[in-house]
């Protein structure tokens, strides 16, 4: 999903859409440390999977997050960088 442009005379949106990219992020390291946990308890391994997968969250959080911050694409209302 392509990312929605910023734009300074909506502060709201802005606001709504850096907040669900929060959102998302805890989801995803919540999914992580959950499935860590059920994993362990059903294998009876004690913290194995909990910290392997609490660290596969973290790193897919972050490659999601920095994903969509790199299709940012600036507004018409802002000049582009030619730099």
């Amino acid at each position: 999903m392509p990312a929605p442009p910023f734009r300074k005379d909506q502060p709201l949106h802005n606001y709504a859409y850096y907040s669900n990219m929060g959102i998302e992020m805890a989801v995803i390291i919540a999914a992580g440390v959950f499935g860590g946990v059920k994993l362990d308890a059903w294998i009876e391994v004690s913290p194995l999977f909990t910290v392997v997968l609490s660290l596969t969250g973290v790193a897919v959080a972050m490659y999601v997050m920095i994903r969509t911050l790199s299709s940012k694409k600036p507004s018409k209302h802002e000049p582009e960088d030619t730099h």
